[in-house]
């Protein structure tokens, strides 16, 4: 059930249809929570027990921290919870990634294995991220522990955020259901306003763009430089207003029905430094990465060549953890390295105001790393789908990083969305630099919301497509 479908639109409508009729807090927490699984096994029913797994293992984790303040029990719980959801999301999501590394190395030697054909779970990066936060800021006594079960089992399964984020902390969520959320107009139209902003993300921008990007990355070889940079923006437009319109949407129906979420996209592409960019993008993941594996591995306090090396390594990591393809964990090492080079060189992104020359060089120097990354992770994406092999796809991105550099060819294929699509990213970008973007902050009473939220629903209904587009982060 996609946030872009109509049945997923009837669905909210009914869970919030409900919601208004009842009263007490405990009978709505029930209620949320069987229409969470109830989303969730509209995809597949079977991996619910996985989900369940998670909420138990995690609840039992968390209870048995809280009667007990021996180190070594405490470590072995926590550990417990660590071998528990990263083995159900190593086995699910790289076991067949680590099979066929592994006969690439040994093929040489005569050694081969047959590879089991695993269906990844949907949502299943995103969840374990999310309980394993509450696991560790219990043990680190950073969060009290949570002694209703309908509680924890909402804040793992709550469906807005389950199958694509945002990450959503313990700390955030579980105040909220100690009292019974308000629904009011207010929070129904500022839920509204982002729901369809986000949708109009996805379906008009990031679903038409994806028609040149699938095309031009799926036949690579054939297109000529100029293309494929007028592709690679086009698939930084893509990815952006896919996953930040899917981000709006929890958000939107989230605040909807009463909870409040934390925003997850910034602008991205305003960004002066590699450590910005990550400051605005997938803002709930980087957070994650910095205060659960950055900071666990020392992060900057035993020197600056461990910091660096604690910043690939995390970055690695984040890598791996978009997709099981060496392409993914080059694309994380890239930005390990832009990360390690910025911090190496002394640039403390937003610690004091640079001036007009370095604002613009630090700008295009973040955008080069980005730009050149998509090119990595869009090819990493045929990976997954299996279109292509990791030695394929990595052929595949130098080929045609190298014609880019050359610009020969010129352009063979302006594709009219691509422009359209790529003006609108940068518009959303440039505006937030000017007083207008007060315009998104319009109150409910304004004609000028009203006509903006009439036409772009108006734009969703003329340009949705035949087929619904599934979220870019689902196969992740």
């Amino acid at each position: 059930m996609l946030f872009s479908q109509p049945v997923f639109l009837l669905f909210a409508a009914a869970v919030f249809a409900v919601l208004l009729t009842v009263r007490h807090n405990h009978a709505r927490k029930a209620f949320l929570l069987a229409a969470s699984y109830y989303f969730y096994a509209y995809w597949d029913w079977r991996f619910c027990g996985l989900l369940l797994t998670s909420t138990v293992v995690d609840f039992c984790v968390g209870q048995g921290l809280k009667r007990t303040d021996r180190p070594g029990r405490r470590r072995g719980l926590l550990a417990i919870s660590l071998v528990v959801n990263l083995g159900l999301l190593g086995f699910f999501k790289y076991y067949g990634f680590f099979v066929e590394s592994a006969q690439a190395l040994l093929a040489p030697l005569g050694w081969q294995s047959e590879s089991l054909h695993i269906i990844l779970p949907v949502g299943i990066s995103f969840y374990t991220f999310q309980t394993l936060s509450y696991t560790i800021d219990v043990y680190r006594r950073q969060l009290p522990v949570e002694d209703s079960p309908l509680d924890f089992a909402l804040f793992v399964a709550f469906f807005p955020q389950l199958v694509a984020g945002p990450i959503v902390r313990a700390s955030d969520f579980l105040p909220q259901t100690k009292e019974l959320r308000s629904l009011t107009l207010r929070r129904f139209h500022d839920g509204l306003r982002q729901f369809v902003f986000g949708m109009f993300k996805k379906v008009v921008i990031a679903d038409h763009l994806a028609m040149m990007v699938d095309v031009a990355y799926g036949n690579a070889d054939v297109f000529s430089g100029p293309t494929m940079i007028l592709a690679t923006l086009a698939y930084a437009g893509q990815i952006y207003c896919d996953f930040s319109g899917y981000s709006d949407m929890a958000i939107g129906v989230a605040r909807a029905i009463g909870y409040d979420f934390p925003e997850n996209f910034d602008h991205p592409y305003l960004a002066r430094s590699p450590r910005e960019f990550w400051r605005r993008w997938h803002i709930s993941l980087s957070t994650w990465l910095r205060d659960y594996l950055y900071i666990s591995l020392g992060g900057n306090r035993k020197g600056r060549l461990r910091t660096q090396i604690n910043l690939m390594l995390t970055m690695l990591l984040g890598g791996l953890w978009h997709g099981a393809s060496w392409t993914f964990v080059f694309w994380g090492g890239l930005h390990g390295a832009a990360l390690a080079a910025d911090r190496a060189t002394g640039r403390q992104a937003g610690d004091r105001k640079p001036g007009r020359a370095t604002s613009l060089v630090g700008w295009v120097v973040t955008m080069l790393v980005v730009l050149v990354g998509w090119v990595f992770f869009r090819f990493g994406s045929l990976v997954i789908s299996g279109d292509l092999t990791t030695g394929e796809a990595f052929g595949a991105a130098w080929r045609t990083l190298g014609r880019m550099a050359t610009l020969a060819g010129g352009v063979n294929w302006p594709a009219p969305w691509a422009f359209i699509g790529i003006g609108f990213v940068g518009l959303t970008h440039v505006l937030e630099l000017t007083p207008l973007r007060r315009l998104k902050h319009l109150r409910g009473s304004s004609w000028l919301e009203a006509f903006i939220l009439c036409l772009l629903i108006w734009l969703i209904v003329i340009f949705y497509p035949r087929d619904a587009s599934p979220f870019i982060y689902f196969q992740f």
